[in-house]
């Protein structure tokens, strides 16, 4: 096809609110539709996207997202995907299925990386090699290595979900959904049910890429400031390749009923907790492409939970009916939007009064009104959020994507929901006008609509057991209707499955997936310009950056000013100087002025290890940002919070202290590699000490116990908080940290001055913390039905003296053995392995693995398999690209800040950065064995320390082997 006529432009338009030149295409000879926005962003993003609504819960639109990157037409290996992560200087790298639809999204600031990346994402959707292998290994496939060995099921996908199903949180929101859609296509898990997934055949999935893979039910995106014709010409070449498909992708929508259902399920608990229920009341919303309906939504959403002065947030939460909310809320990524609310951790009595306050506090905002004070105060957070724009690690053209998809996968515009600021003014003149514009949403979307359900989770101790029983009966099952012929076949087939996961890929073919090279990676260290001074006490740091304006300020108070007894207080005590008040205001009025008068403030404890010191920088942080002309108002907030706080409040600190026990609670599965993570790290560094006291499990522990105390000794919790206080507000503590325009800065240090005249001078002392702990293996048990294991070793017993080289090692470590031998072949879901080079400690850990023993005999392998003689060069070649890149992680300007704050403080001068950058560009085979063999011998003379997590029936099959010192339940 002629370049002219490829592309037909469907529309053009500026739009302003995201700095964008926007072009829609079609394809002119299969209907592809493609999305072009250029702009200034260095961070380019490239999507495709196919509509892949599922037909049942077996989970096939989920394990054809992992397969079709496991090798293609072009590229003729196990898994690109793997060798791109290992040298790509990527920002963004995945694929995400959702319950309509397939993302394969990525990111890079380097436009060769970005068309490299691409070049292999096309080629592996439109033309993957997914032989029965593939579906295999990603989905499910029985294992039998020999004909009197356990027959297994086994697959990621299956592993992956049986994690996902093991979580309350997660399974509460997959029923939540469910429940609305009876009929439509949201009633079905697009992931897959685990029992299910064992019903999907081969060629079932093969069908599935044949229907839906096809340029005709593709939404494809660019952004960023790449040229556009370059984004056509790449991938026009590969949709010219195909003719024009008629594809029924059409989403099943679910008409609106009179259906209010309650549905009772049960999530897996153990015999000694304690029999708390969920609840949620969800309703069904109409489309997503109102953008008016839906951005009011987005505002209710936030007036009704969105603030700790939220009347729904208030009124439960002070209830005392449960510990905290539970529901997802308000979600728009689907085409028909859905509301779900309610609450967790509620006691099988209170059920009934959950639902009934919920009602009884929607009728009563709609018949008497919402404060507009909240309502002023959501309208100001959503349109800071949706001005400042901020994603955090996430690529910006990421999230500008997912929000085009919302209305443009459903055959709407993609601008509608971009476009917001007309809307916003329209939802402000109604207001002004005196319209009862969020009450009236509540009327009409939630009191007058009867398309509703009433979901209810239940603990069942046996539920755990029931299930292993039954997968077991399953396969004794399959086992009776194998004979002899067939058992051998299934030998076979185990074993050639085995085989070739381990055939290394061919170097011919290896060698042709498009990379970067040493000499395209910029020798330099980007550095951030910082200003250090004092003002009065306190240290000032300041980051003249691009921030459009916005003003963003950190101020951190030094946690060594406190005795260690009260560190577990931190987290606490940060978000009660935000959310229990002052002398002046109660917790409402003040959270609701914060949101008003800011872009919001947030807590942040934070530990990190310094550089040729054994002591820590550890810090509570208060990050607060505002636009300029709100910035006296902030540094007012700022001095309320510190100077008038009214700790008091007993009832509303135990409120604090039942969220966070919940939410650590409900991260235990979805987050269980961080959790053992942190118990292994905490064994070596007074940083990682600190920070598991104040988000690890000894703070899950200290939380249930501080519960009984606040009840039977409130004077001494409020004597500990007064105390904290005392030793942590005043000027010689503080560390004032501004990222901002270079003409906000001398503004800012001003009103910094007046702020530090209101905090009280203090001759206190700096303490030193008696950290360590005492080594030994431990499993914690949860109700899970995959585990989280963990290995540490200390790096000092093979003398081993930190060169850059081993950031790539490490990183070629975990792309490679710990991927093949514990997610390929062991069927976990993932393996990380990182080395802390300024406490010589390299740990390991695993996620929704169903192995114990096998992955600690791979982690015991790692430093024999890097210091092998037969390592290949080109491999330490795309671990130095790679690791050159995670050096070089995109960051919004806020994030240069604090992260230049952070270099500060842990004695990371730019001189010693670039030294590292240099070790890993030089960085040689050489480097990589010396980094192996010295781990391979604390591997083998040092036991280092062991930490699992998971189901108690697993781990104690291993109890002999592991040699665990301590066991305990967490949940």
């Amino acid at each position: 096809m002629q370049q002219a006529n490829r592309f037909r432009l469907v529309e053009e338009r500026h739009i302003p609110e995201i700095n964008s030149l926007a072009r829609l295409f079609e394809h002119q000879k299969t209907g592809a539709r493609v999305l072009s926005m250029t702009n200034q962003d260095e961070n380019k993003v490239f999507g495709i996207t196919f509509r892949t609504p599922p037909r049942d819960n077996t989970g096939v639109a989920h394990i054809l997202e992992h397969s079709v990157l496991c090798g293609s037409r072009r590229y003729r290996v196990k898994e690109p995907f793997v060798e791109l992560l290992k040298s790509s200087v990527q920002t963004f790298l995945n694929a995400i299925t959702f319950p309509d639809k397939t993302c394969y999204p990525v990111a890079s600031q380097n436009r060769q990386d970005l068309y490299n990346l691409m070049d292999v994402y096309l080629d592996a959707v439109f033309f993957p090699n997914i032989p029965p292998e593939v579906f295999a290994q990603e989905g499910w496939h029985y294992e039998l290595p020999s004909q009197d060995a356990p027959l297994k099921f086994k697959g990621v996908v299956y592993n992956e979900m049986k994690g996902a199903y093991s979580s309350p949180e997660s399974l509460l929101a997959e029923y939540s959904q469910q429940s609305l859609y009876p009929q439509g296509t949201y009633g079905l898990d697009s992931g897959g049910i685990p029992e299910e997934i064992l019903n999907l055949t081969y060629d079932d999935f093969i069908q599935f890429h044949k229907k839906f893979y096809h340029p005709s039910n593709a939404w494809i995106f660019f952004y960023g400031d790449d040229p556009e014709q370059e984004r056509l010409d790449r991938v026009g070449e590969f949709l010219d390749q195909f003719d024009p498909l008629d594809v029924n992708s059409q989403v099943n929508t679910q008409p609106r009923t009179d259906m209010q259902k309650r549905v009772e399920e049960s999530y897996s608990a153990t015999d000694e907790s304690d029999p708390r229920c969920y609840l949620t009341i969800n309703w069904l919303l109409p489309e997503t492409s109102y953008p008016q309906l839906n951005l009011g939504l987005r505002i209710l959403d936030f007036i009704l939970t969105g603030m700790p002065a939220s009347p729904l947030r208030r009124r439960l939460i002070e209830s005392g009916l449960g510990e905290d909310l539970a529901g997802v809320g308000l979600e728009t990524d689907i085409f028909q939007m859905y509301y779900s609310t309610g609450m967790k951790g509620v006691p099988p009595e209170n059920l009934d009064r959950v639902e009934a306050l919920i009602q009884e506090t929607l009728q009563d905002l709609a018949r008497n009104g919402i404060d507009p004070e909240i309502v002023q105060a959501a309208m100001s957070s959503v349109e800071f959020a949706l001005r400042e724009n901020n994603t955090g690690s996430f690529p910006r053209g990421l999230a500008v994507m997912f929000r085009a998809l919302s209305t443009w996968l459903y055959d709407e515009s993609p601008f509608s929901l971009l476009e917001f600021s007309d809307v916003l003014e329209q939802i402000k003149l109604r207001l002004e006008q005196g319209e009862k514009v969020f009450e009236n949403l509540i009327q009409e979307h939630f009191l007058d609509n009867t398309h509703r359900t009433v979901v209810l989770l239940r603990p069942d101790s046996d539920m755990e057991r029931r299930i292993q029983e039954m997968e077991n009966q399953r396969l004794e099952e399959a086992r009776k209707q194998l004979d002899q012929k067939q058992m051998q076949e299934l030998v076979e087939s185990t074993q050639k499955l085995m085989k070739w996961q381990e055939e290394p890929d061919d170097p011919e073919e290896l060698a042709r997936i498009p990379r970067l090279t040493r000499s395209d990676m910029e020798p330099q260290i980007r550095t951030v310009p910082r200003r250090e001074e004092k003002v009065q006490e306190a240290t000032l740091l300041m980051h003249p950056q691009p921030t459009s304006g916005i003003f963003y300020l950190d101020l951190g108070m030094d946690l060594h000013f406190l005795p260690q007894k009260y560190l577990s207080y931190v987290p606490l005590f940060g978000r009660a100087l935000l959310e229990i008040g002052t002398f002046s205001q109660d917790y409402t009025a003040l959270t609701t002025r914060i949101r008003q008068l800011t872009g919001g403030i947030v807590p942040v404890p934070f530990s990190h290890s310094v550089r040729g010191s054994s002591e820590s920088t550890c810090r509570l942080f208060l990050r607060g940002k505002s636009l300029p002309e709100k910035v006296p108002d902030m540094f007012k907030i700022f001095r309320d919070i510190l100077t008038q706080v009214k700790l008091d409040n007993k009832e509303r600190f135990r409120q604090m202290v039942l969220e966070e026990k919940s939410g650590l609670e409900q991260a235990l599965v979805p987050a269980g590699h961080r959790v053992v993570g942190m118990r292994l790290k905490a064994r070596y560094s007074e940083a990682d000490w600190a920070q598991e006291h104040m988000s690890g499990v000894t703070y899950l522990l200290f939380l249930r116990h501080l519960l009984e105390k606040i009840e039977k000794n409130w004077d001494q919790v409020l004597s500990d908080l007064e105390g904290i206080k005392s030793l942590l507000v005043h000027k010689g503590s503080m560390l004032v940290n501004i990222t901002a325009e270079e003409d906000a800065l001398d503004q800012g240090r001003q009103y910094l001055q007046d702020f530090l005249q209101e905090i009280p001078r203090e001759e206190a002392s700096r303490q030193h913390w008696k950290w360590s702990c005492t080594p030994g293996n431990e499993a914690l048990y949860i109700p899970a039905r995959v585990n989280y294991v963990g290995r540490a070793v200390d790096l000092e017993s093979g003398s081993y003296r930190f060169h850059g080289s081993s950031m790539a090692a490490t990183r070629f470590l975990r792309a490679s053995w710990l991927w093949d031998k514990i997610r390929v072949q062991g069927g976990a879901y993932g393996a990380f392995s990182s080395y802390d080079h300024f406490n010589n400690v390299m740990a390991f850990t695993s996620y929704r693995d169903p192995n114990i023993t096998k992955t600690l005999q791979a982690f015991a392998g790692s430093g024999a398999y890097l210091s092998r003689p037969d390592l290949d060069p080109e491999e330490v070649e795309k671990a130095v690209i790679g690791a050159v890149g995670e050096m070089d992680s995109y960051q919004l300007p806020d994030a240069k800040g604090f992260s230049s704050m952070i270099r500060f403080l842990a004695n990371i001068t730019d001189e010693y950065r670039q030294n590292i950058r240099d070790e890993i560009l030089g960085a040689s085979v050489e480097n990589f064995r010396e980094f192996g063999q010295a781990l391979d011998q604390a591997l083998r003379e040092d036991k280092g320390v062991i930490s699992i997590l998971g189901g108690q029936s697993q781990i104690e099959e291993h109890q002999e082997e592991l040699e665990l010192e301590n066991s305990f339940r967490l949940l």
